[in-house]
């Protein structure tokens, strides 16, 4: 029997997007990705494609003889979606200022709603939110109003707001964490933005899912390096595996960020607005001079920089690098760029390091990710060997 997919329109990184939902299936999750063209969303957990007539075209056919199409969720919402488009050709609405270009979709929301996403935005940027926590909340927020039509947000009580969260669990199939997500948005709203105090109290949080990072082994880690022969790209992953570093702090180093002199790596305004010192490995300091020697034009501010002269490379681009040294590699496991940062925790745990300095490396909070409220000395942390170093003796790596 054929396995189903479910499609559901979802809103998503620059806008609307088809939502593909189905069981783990590594042949369909091939199909999917290579004949499709969808990508994975790790905040939606799902795979999806634009919001158009051409990749849903393109993904029916990618499909057809490996699974049936269930697509009563996404006609009913371009139903809707159309007769509001004759609705607003007849009964023209004011405009709303734009509110960034992740809500280029806000049109879909009801005139009667139209202020609540600029109000949740502006109280999030007083109170200095990342840009990336206001994208978040702002799309968290925008899927409520796009559910409740010509219902007031702000006329919702605790127990509609139960309801609601009910529906996104059995109906559209949300998972745990993306549901925290909405919560917090709309905890956010309604206690932040309209000063309802304890609003929340009565609505409980589900259990979070236990997810075991992805890693890497080291012969991997190996063969994914020399998969490449771009000293850029290769630079770029042989950074991020080097010191432990999210895509965003790769992708955010700047030259004068690379301390030679002390063996260290600046990270400035991390996660959680943080900033911190990782151990600079000697392998990769030879590595950047290298890969600064030969690449045509130097970089002027950032250690990677973009198509133009002056910008940081995309975090997007550095992904796709990741993604093709995998399969040219020969690598099926489910990884991502991040698993390079949880294959260097992991092999550092390996090599009998103390959690207490994973934590201060990795730029952690605690230690529920490394244990509970753990300091070290700083001056320690530069003693500790990158595991790349230990893989570059090894004499698999090539450069």
């Amino acid at each position: 029997m054929k396995p189903t997919i479910n499609l559901r329109p979802i809103l998503h990184r620059d806008g609307q997007q088809i939502g593909i939902y189905f069981k783990n299936d590594l042949p369909l999750n091939i199909i999917v990705r290579k004949d499709a063209g969808a990508i994975w969303s790790q905040s939606k957990k799902c795979w999806y494609v634009p919001l158009s007539k051409k990749a849903f075209e393109k993904l029916k056919t990618a499909v057809k003889d490996s699974a049936i199409l269930e697509i009563s969720e996404l006609k009913k919402f371009l139903e809707e979606r159309d007769q509001k488009i004759i609705y607003k050709k007849e009964l023209p609405v004011k405009k709303v200022p734009p509110i960034g270009r992740s809500l280029q979709s806000v049109s879909t929301i009801s005139p009667v709603n139209k202020r609540v996403l600029p109000a949740m935005q502006q109280m999030l940027k007083l109170k200095a939110f990342s840009s990336s926590t206001i994208k978040t909340y702002l799309n968290e927020m925008a899927q409520l109003l796009q559910t409740i039509k010509d219902i007031p947000a702000d006329q919702l009580k605790p127990e509609h707001l139960k309801k609601y969260l009910v529906y996104c669990y059995e109906k559209l199939g949300l998972k745990e964490n993306t549901l925290h997500s909405r919560i917090n948005a709309m905890k956010f709203y309604y206690e932040k933005v309209l000063g309802r105090e304890k609003f929340f109290w009565e609505i409980p949080r589900p259990k979070k899912q236990l997810i075991l990072p992805r890693v890497l082994g080291e012969k991997e880690i190996a063969g994914l390096f020399n998969a490449l022969e771009n000293k850029k790209h290769k630079a770029i992953l042989f950074t991020a595996y080097s010191a432990g570093l999210r895509v965003s702090e790769v992708t955010a180093l700047k030259l004068s960020d690379i301390d030679s002199d002390r063996m260290q790596i600046f990270v400035e305004n991390a996660k959680g607005k943080k900033d911190r010192y990782v151990t600079l490995s000697p392998i990769l300091l030879d590595v950047l001079r290298s890969y600064i020697k030969e690449i045509k034009p130097r970089p002027a501010k950032f250690l990677f920089e973009g198509e133009r002269k002056g910008e940081s490379y995309l975090a997007r681009t550095a992904q796709k690098v990741f993604q093709r040294a995998k399969e040219k590699a020969g690598i099926r496991k489910t990884v991502s760029f991040h698993s390079l940062r949880h294959s260097f925790a992991t092999h550092l745990l390996e090599k009998g390091i103390d959690i207490r300095f994973i934590k201060e490396i990795l730029g952690h909070f605690s230690i529920t990710t490394t244990e509970r409220y753990l300091h070290v000395a700083k001056e320690k942390l530069i003693s500790i060997q990158s595991p790349l170093d230990a893989i570059w003796e090894t004499g698999r790596i090539k450069w």
